[in-house]
């Protein structure tokens, strides 16, 4: 009898270090940066001091983290609406099995494989002003007359492009979500459509998208937590200009280039928050379409 109960309560003793390791591990930097969110803490300008909201109220009448708040919810709209759009699209198109479709979705996959320090880089090349793949291929198609500086020089130009890359990143991710739900469709439904005389666009209108609601839903959720965590395209496209700035890269200003550790704490836990409400009020969007729909 002991030696059975000790079986049943092994797995419980040797996995309750990990999740009391997990659990400290995430909680306790949570608990140390929503304190620290209310004090002045300035390594270089000591003593540490508490100032309740005062690190709000500064980060909001900075002009350039509001600009980059501005500058970040066009980058979730952006991000989150051409990634499943596309992701939906891609989806669909590989569905069915075909000639070299293994191909195909590896070259899907690969931009989400990618470092996104990487995919910055590569596309920092094609937008080079000097020698970059835009310029020339525009050049030989006559659509410009010169050479061209596309980034940091209008603001909505430069947010667009560096949004190409965020998209061109996520959108395999969506893709695949996607994907694994359209598979699970049982090929009977389309079948019967068929009979009935739907055509391609009809089915999926009346049988795939309803059925892949969840998973859309759950793309979308990832697109955009990504988009409004977009750091390492905008640094490496942009720099530390507040032209394109997001969120996450005046964060990295603020804690360590200016050294302000309190504010930086602050903008961190506002983005926390923000990418938590986002989240939970789009699940709860598209899930009661989705049980409406299917109701």
């Amino acid at each position: 009898m002991r030696t059975r109960l000790r079986r049943q309560l092994l797995p419980y003793i040797l996995v309750s270090p990990l999740l009391v390791f997990i659990v400290a591990l995430s909680f306790v930097p949570t608990v140390d940066t929503t304190v620290e969110a209310f004090f002045r803490v300035m390594p270089l300008d000591p003593p540490t001091a508490f100032t309740g909201v005062g690190n709000f109220r500064a980060l909001f009448d900075n002009p350039a983290i509001v600009t980059s708040w501005v500058n970040t919810a066009v980058y979730v709209a952006i991000g989150v609406v051409a990634s499943v759009v596309l992701g939906t699209a891609i989806a669909v198109a590989l569905r069915r099995r075909f000639r070299f479709r293994g191909i195909m979705l590896a070259l899907v996959i690969l931009p989400w494989a990618l470092p996104s320090v990487v995919e910055a880089v590569i596309w920092s090349w094609i937008y080079n002003p000097t020698f970059g793949v835009l310029n020339s291929a525009l050049k030989s198609l006559h659509a410009i007359g010169g050479y061209h500086v596309w980034l940091g020089l209008d603001r909505w130009l430069t947010i667009a492009l560096i949004e190409i890359v965020q998209v061109w990143q996520i959108t395999p991710l969506s893709a695949l979500i996607i994907m694994a739900a359209l598979q699970s469709i049982p090929p009977d439904l389309y079948e019967a459509a068929r009979v009935d005389g739907a055509g391609a666009l009809s089915s999926f209108r009346r049988i795939s998208l309803p059925l892949i609601r969840p998973a859309v839903a759950v793309a979308a959720v990832e697109a955009l937590v990504l988009s409004l965590n977009i750091f390492d395209q905008v640094y490496i496209l942009n720099g530390i200009a507040p032209l394109g700035s997001s969120v996450m890269l005046q964060t990295y200003v603020t804690t360590f280039e200016d050294l302000n550790f309190g504010g930086g704490y602050a903008l961190s836990l506002l983005v926390t928050a923000a990418t938590a409400l986002a989240s939970m009020a789009m699940l709860a969007l598209l899930y009661r379409r989705t049980e409406a729909a299917v109701t």
